[in-house]
């Protein structure tokens, strides 16, 4: 009888910190990005020599909030696991989710994925089942003081050939319904508009609002209410025709959707890798849509490397219609030696194995603050 192989072993796992300095920016409902952050590299390291990476922070908040919690709590429980028994191990780090953000859990399952996609020596998506080889891209705005700044962006974005875009406006029923019908009048007939209010509204608003914008034949309507507010969500699916999309907030995130769609309380579900804590369970809660012909809409990552797994999970989907560009203007974008690359509106399926791009180690040595392991 043959002996068997030992098993591959997480040997390691650290986080190394740098600093992302950029122009600070906002969305309407206030929330502040940018400055300057610290983003870390969570590195898994195996004892073959196989390695897996994943970005932790965003440019909201920064790595130094997460870090100290993934070493401590989710680092024991890795050691010397197979890298390869990804369901096991995230099902484990799950249970921890009091402990740590689910962002946290999200970085290391990403790791996961990138260490087996280099096994394999195929993009992460071909492990997933690829569906398809490229989506177009909808530009996402930042917040713009005037309705004349945020017809202009959506200008610029159509002009270059893409065909949607999504607004994050002031965050107030009057100034977003003034907002909506000017980009609308801007743009025309034949560019998809789309709509994020950020959990900005009570109820009376909402509907005020989602009225205004089906007149406008915008496309969906994402994230009027707060996602604790199940009930009042019901009762605005009932009343609109625009489709509305809720929330990659859920409490419980992939557990907690079965009731938004048991509910009738959402059109379209939503995610991305860092929320929902990590591509696993991205596909779990994409297949529970696509279980109910529904679609589920992979939301920005918050930093470069997040929104490269989750253009993995969205080829690897029959139920995502678009891929995520924000904001516009590109700052969240930084770390890597050549982003996600956007070719007439549309986004392409990543080619080199694992997760496919390359971190800028130059970048990381010169900006290093230091190293948490």
């Amino acid at each position: 009888m043959e002996r068997e192989e030992a098993e591959m072993k997480i040997s390691n796992v650290k986080v190394d910190m740098f600093n992302w300095a950029s122009e600070g920016w906002k969305t309407g409902v206030g929330t502040m990005f940018g400055q300057t952050q610290t983003l870390g590299i969570v590195t898994v390291e195996t004892d073959e020599g196989i390695s897996g990476n994943a970005f932790l922070g965003s440019s909201r908040m920064g790595a130094q909030h997460y870090a100290p919690g993934l070493i401590e709590f989710i680092k024991p429980m890795i050691m010397g696991r197979n890298p390869q028994d990804i369901g096991a191990i995230w099902w484990e780090m799950w249970k921890a989710n009091r402990s740590v953000a689910t962002n946290v859990i999200g970085a290391i399952d990403i790791c996961l994925w990138d260490i087996n996609g280099k096994i394999a020596n195929q993009p992460i998506h071909r492990l997933l089942g690829t569906c398809k080889e490229s989506v177009p891209v909808y530009s996402s705005t930042a917040y713009h003081a005037t309705k004349e700044e945020y017809v202009e962006e959506a200008l610029k974005f159509k002009e270059m050939g893409w065909t949607a875009h999504k607004l994050h406006p002031h965050g107030t029923a009057k100034a977003d319904i003034e907002i909506s019908q000017a980009v609308r009048e801007g743009v025309g007939g034949d560019m998809e508009l789309m709509m994020d209010s950020m959990w900005a509204y009570q109820y009376e608003d909402a509907m005020r609002v989602g009225r205004a914008i089906e007149e406008l034949d915008f496309y969906w309507y994402e994230d009027p209410l707060v996602e604790e507010d199940i009930y009042n969500y019901v009762k605005l699916k009932q009343k609109l025709d625009i489709p509305i999309m809720a929330t990659e907030y859920a409490p419980g995130r992939f557990y907690g959707m079965a009731q938004w769609i048991t509910q009738n309380a959402t059109d379209i579900l939503r995610g991305d890798v860092a929320i929902t804590g990590g591509i696993t369970p991205m596909m779990r809660l994409a297949h529970l849509a696509e279980g109910f012909n529904m679609k589920c809409e992979v939301h920005h990552g918050g930093n470069s490397l997040n929104n490269v797994a989750n253009l993995h999970v969205t080829m690897a989907i029959p139920n995502c219609e678009f891929f995520e560009f924000f904001p516009c203007t590109g700052a969240n974008e930084f770390g890597l030696v050549e982003d996600i690359q956007y070719v007439d509106g549309y986004v392409h399926a990543p080619t080199e194995p694992g997760l496919g791009y390359e971190i800028d180690w130059n970048l990381v040595k010169r900006e290093h603050t230091g190293t948490v392991e």
